[in-house]
Formats: C-alpha cells, sequence, structure tokens
C-alpha cells in the first residue's frame, strides 16, 4: 500500500469552526471520517502527528489526539504510538463474509467463535488511553506491601469515590459511607452475608441480573421473583415478608426501564413499611442518551438503600473494583465480615484507580465513551427500530428487542451460522418467560460491526415475520 505524504496530507482543505455547536474533536473526526468514505485517505495513508497537526489546524494537540482515539474505537485508524498512526484497511469489513462451513455435528467439538458479539454485559475493552493507563501502574507500584489491609478499602480511593458519586450522581456521600469492593458479585455476597441468611426471602427482579439470584441463593436465601414491567419493579406486587430486595432502577437488566421518581417513591415507602434494605445495583448509570439523570434511590433514603458500583462498564471487567455505599454501621458489619473471610480488594489495583480518579483520566474516558456507545446505540435504533419494538434505548449498553416466542430461538440459530452471536430472554428469567425477544448490546462490538450485525438482525426478524 502506498503512503501521502505529511506535507500533502496537511495541506488538504480541513476546515474547523470554533463558532459551531459541535466540539472541534468532533468536526475533525468527522472530517476525517468523510475522507476516508470519499477515497481521499485511502487505506495505508499515514497521518500526521497529533502535535504536527494540531499546529496546522491551531488548535490544541487534546482537539486531535480525542478525535484520533474516536477513529481508533470505531476500526478507521490502526497503529500505535512511537510508529505513527495510518488508515485502516476496510475492505475486508466493507464485504459481505460468507457463513463459515462447520464440521459435521457428529464430529464438530467446540464451535468457533462469533465474528460479532452482541450479546449484553460487555464494555468496549479495545481502547484505552495507554499512557494514563500507564501512569496509574506506575504510580501504583509506589504503594508498597503492607500487612493487614483495611477492609474498608483505601483511604484515598474513597475519597475520590465520594467526590466521584456527589459530582456524577448527586449523592451526598464521605469516605465513611464507602466500602471498596472487588466488584458487583463480591458487593452482592457481602450483602448477603450481611442481611440474609438460610431461609430469609430475597426479592429479584424477574426478569433480572441473575448474578443476584445466584450470590443470595448461594448464602442460603430463598429466591422471590418479583415482576418489572417497562419502567422496572413493579411497586404494588412486593410481599411484605421480603429482608433484601435487588433492583436495578436506573436501567432495569435485561428489559432497560428507568424507575419513575413516583415509583421510586412508592418502593422506598414500602421498604420503610416492611423493614426491608433495598440494594440498588447502579451497574451502568454513568451512560444515558437523550435523557437526564434520574436520582439515586440511596440518595432519597440512605437508611434503607445500599448502592452497589462498578468500574466493570466504566472501564473493564478485569479491572475487578467496586464499592458499596450504606450507612456507616452497615458498612461496619461488613467489613467486620471481610476481615472474618480474609476477603480484601488489591492494594495496587485500588491505588491505580485512584490515580485514574485523581488525575480526570477516568472522566475523560467515560466522556469519550458516552459518545462513541451513543453511536452504536443510534445505529441499533435506526437499523431495527422499523422491524421490531426496541425497549431501554436511553441508557446503557444495551437494548430488549421484542419479539414472538415462536421466533426467536429461530433467528438466534440463523444469526449464529451467519456470525452473529445473541442472547433471548430466557436465561434473565427465574420463573416461567414473561417477556420475550433479544437482548441486544452493543458494548463489545465496534460501531462496523454493530451496524452488519444489526442489518443480519434486521434481515432475519423481517423474514420470520
Amino acid at each position: 500500500m502506498g503512503t501521502t505524504s505529511l506535507r500533502t496530507l496537511i495541506d488538504l482543505p480541513i476546515s474547523l469552526s470554533r463558532d459551531a455547536a459541535l466540539p472541534l474533536s468532533v468536526q475533525l473526526g468527522d472530517w476525517l471520517r468523510g475522507a476516508m468514505r470519499a477515497g481521499a485517505l485511502t487505506a495505508g495513508t499515514r497521518l500526521p502527528s497529533s502535535r504536527g497537526l494540531a499546529a496546522q489546524l491551531g488548535v490544541s494537540r487534546t482537539v486531535v489526539t480525542e478525535a484520533y482515539q474516536q477513529l481508533y474505537a470505531e476500526g478507521w485508524l490502526e497503529g500505535r504510538h512511537g510508529s505513527g498512526t495510518f488508515v485502516a484497511d476496510l475492505s475486508a469489513d466493507a464485504a459481505p463474509r460468507a457463513p463459515q462451513e462447520l464440521p459435521p455435528p457428529e464430529t464438530r467439538q467446540v464451535r468457533q467463535a462469533p465474528l460479532i458479539d452482541l450479546t449484553p454485559g460487555k464494555p468496549w475493552v479495545r481502547d484505552y488511553d495507554v499512557a494514563a493507563w500507564k501512569r496509574a501502574w506506575r504510580k501504583a507500584a509506589d504503594l508498597l506491601p503492607g500487612g493487614d489491609p483495611d477492609p474498608y478499602g483505601l483511604p484515598s480511593l474513597r475519597e475520590l469515590l465520594a467526590e466521584h458519586l456527589r459530582r456524577s450522581r448527586a449523592i451526598a456521600v464521605g469516605p465513611e459511607n464507602i466500602l471498596v469492593t472487588r466488584g458487583t458479585g463480591n458487593g452482592l455476597d457481602l450483602v448477603a452475608l450481611a442481611l440474609l441468611g438460610p431461609g430469609a426471602r430475597a426479592g429479584v427482579e424477574d426478569p433480572g441480573y441473575r448474578v443476584a439470584r445466584n450470590a443470595f441463593a448461594a448464602r442460603g436465601a430463598t429466591i422471590v421473583p418479583c415482576p418489572v414491567d417497562e419502567d422496572g419493579v413493579i411497586v404494588s406486587g412486593l410481599p411484605s415478608d421480603l429482608r433484601v430486595l435487588y433492583t436495578t432502577p436506573a436501567h432495569q437488566y435485561p428489559m432497560g426501564g428507568r424507575l419513575p421518581i413516583p415509583r421510586r417513591e412508592r418502593l422506598l415507602a414500602w421498604a420503610r413499611r416492611t423493614g426491608a434494605m433495598v440494594v440498588e445495583d447502579d451497574y451502568d448509570a454513568e451512560f444515558r442518551y437523550d435523557v437526564a439523570p434520574l436520582p439515586a434511590l440511596y440518595g432519597l433514603d440512605p437508611t434503607r438503600v445500599v448502592l452497589l458500583g462498578t468500574l466493570s462498564k466504566a472501564l473493564a471487567p478485569d479491572v475487578g473494583v467496586g464499592w458499596l455505599v450504606g450507612e456507616p454501621a452497615l458498612l461496619g458489619r461488613i467489613a467486620e465480615i471481610r476481615q472474618n473471610l480474609s476477603d480484601r480488594t488489591s492494594g495496587p489495583v485500588q491505588q491505580a484507580v485512584a490515580t485514574l480518579l485523581e488525575r480526570g483520566d477516568l472522566d475523560r474516558h467515560l466522556r469519550r465513551m458516552r459518545l462513541e456507545y451513543a453511536r452504536r446505540r443510534a445505529a441499533v435504533v435506526e437499523i431495527l427500530g422499523p422491524v421490531c419494538r426496541l425497549r431501554g434505548d436511553t441508557a446503557g449498553l444495551h437494548v430488549l428487542a421484542e419479539l414472538p416466542p415462536s421466533v426467536v430461538e429461530e433467528i438466534v440459530a440463523a444469526a449464529a451460522s451467519r456470525g452473529v452471536l445473541l442472547d433471548t430472554t430466557v436465561r434473565h428469567h427465574h420463573a416461567e418467560s414473561h417477556v420475550h425477544g433479544l437482548v441486544i448490546g452493543y458494548g463489545s462490538a465496534s460501531l462496523p460491526e454493530v451496524r452488519r450485525g444489526c442489518r443480519i438482525l434486521a434481515e432475519l426478524v423481517a423474514r420470520a415475520r
């Protein structure tokens, strides 16, 4: 592949306006994307350094860096720091791919991985600010191994998380209200140990997050399925003898509802009347599209709610850091349980996360990913909206596509044969399924992959109907 000289590329008529509604970085990204689509920038073309292009355009280097990072995330650019930035070869991506031939069933042991993963619960983990990540781990190396770890977590991280929650979720908390966990699963287990016991009745949304069901059941609780509608958990149907109710009010998993304010108030009134504790999972509350945030349940009544947070969607599941927000007395019980079980969160990992928060790197990553996920969500709605009813498209990283139960498995099998992996509502139910369709995740696939996968799915849905 040939390359275009740096001088020639910089002389292309890039035009940015500080008076436009779009940020400069978005304008630059749109211009470069258009040039690549039109063939003005061909595969293998080397782009100028962020410093050089910024100087030529009279903008800050951050403008160029953010535009490049966005195009990296979408697959338009390739390369690594120190070796240059190049226009990627998308010719293979643009061409339709033939279905993979599989060996006969009797000789096939393991099916090859699907080409496009549209299952929910997975964020984009192929694009980070590498410099920020390495800087955070260099800082983590300054934390020498110690003796007994603090069961609440590093004090510095708890202070930074309190500030993060005040800023992002409008929750008035201090470090005394925060205990650092290894993630949502660890938090659920600790809550079960502190609040439940053999035979205690624990309510879980149905359909809902099966990890919550498993965590509570593993500690001997009796699981009580609690029905939900398009807005979230149905308060009028809650029994009065629950010890705990697990709920996802910011973006119900998997139906996608956002619990309205009046129903939040009724839920808290129910909890005060019955003495139940509400476990609020805030798993992807950072990602909202075209809607204002609703107040967290914890902020409305801290005495009846314990809030779970995690970096698994905001950053990556592999980081292994989450948090519990609760009243100091409850957190004290949980901290004692942790000590008795030798349960701990890695100190160096906590220090790395603290550095990402302290320097604003996590906030910058979240802003960039909100934009990226919004584009993928828009593609899902644009392509699938005309052929099926979608729920939960105002927030999070997944939508629910409602379909007649008679066609769901047929569509899943046909999509898999064409390289698209899908998830159904069946595994999210505890009792008999009453909501039918596909839970479509757009977090872990690139924008071109999301578009291609949704077009295949739209064709299959139209054919099935």
